[in-house]
Order: C-alpha cells, then sequence, then structure tokens
C-alpha cells in the first residue's frame, strides 16, 4: 500500500472515530424529559382525559370519579414510569381498578386515547412507545379483578 494511501485511509478512519465520540459524549434524554418534563405530563393527562370524557366507549367507567384527584395521580405515576422526580404513591393498579368490570374493548379504547394524547402533543414515536411499553406489564394488574 503506497504512503498516499495509508494517509488517506487513516485519516479517514480518525475522522470517522472522532464523529463516533461526538454522539457519545453526551446521555440521551430520559423518558421523562422526551415528554416534556411535569408540564408536558400535566398537558399529556389533560388532553387524555378529555379524550376519555368524549369516548362514549368508556366514559361510564368514570361517571362518579373524582377527576381531579385522577389527574394528579395520573400525573404523579406517569412521573415516575418515566423516570421523573416523583414518586407514585396512590393505590396499586389492581386496588385501583378492582371490580370496574372493565373489559379488553374498554381496556383498548383507554390506551387509544392515551395514544391520541401523545399525538396531540406530537411526542415522537420512541417516546410514546417506550411510555406504552413501560404501561403494558400493568395489564395482568388492572384486568385482575375484573
Amino acid at each position: 500500500m503506497s504512503a498516499l494511501c495509508r494517509f488517506a485511509l487513516i485519516t479517514v478512519l480518525l475522522v470517522s472515530l472522532s464523529g463516533c465520540a461526538g454522539q457519545q459524549s453526551g446521555s440521551s434524554p430520559s423518558l421523562y424529559q422526551r415528554l416534556g418534563g411535569q408540564a408536558g405530563i400535566h398537558d399529556i393527562v389533560t388532553d387524555f382525559l378529555i379524550n376519555v370524557a368524549d369516548d362514549p366507549r368508556i366514559v361510564g367507567y368514570f361517571a362518579h370519579t373524582n377527576i381531579d384527584y385522577l389527574a394528579a395521580s395520573l400525573e404523579q405515576y406517569i412521573c415516575d414510569l418515566s423516570d421523573g422526580p416523583c414518586t407514585y404513591e396512590g393505590p396499586s393498579m389492581a386496588r385501583a381498578h378492582q371490580h370496574m368490570g372493565l373489559t379488553d374493548a374498554s381496556f383498548n379504547a383507554l390506551v387509544d386515547n392515551l395514544q391520541q394524547a401523545l399525538i396531540a402533543r406530537d411526542i415522537d414515536t420512541g417516546a410514546r412507545n417506550a411510555l406504552l411499553g413501560r404501561l403494558a406489564p400493568q395489564y395482568n394488574e388492572v384486568m385482575r379483578d375484573q
């Protein structure tokens, strides 16, 4: 290999490596940050509850619910779940949903409403999927006493 070719190859490798180093220098934002922090989560929960109120498939489940308490609990739960500075202090998912008579269809409608709230707030697909992925394992707890 000629000296010129070796020099060119070394130059290309150094440029490539410096680009990689620059990409790894900063840590990626937490899910909490990607959701917009506390203000973003507040807006997501507000939009979500408006969606639920407008959804005839599931609005009846919330007829006797203290919406202010529910909103605050959801904000705290999502904040905690997304690695934010909150600690969820509400009831377990099993206790909070016991004997509500939820069905797979009503559960799916709730997820649809959450997804629409996330989309309305321009939450990127990766963050939406990350949040839904963290919520999905709660399905068995939510549906346990149905």
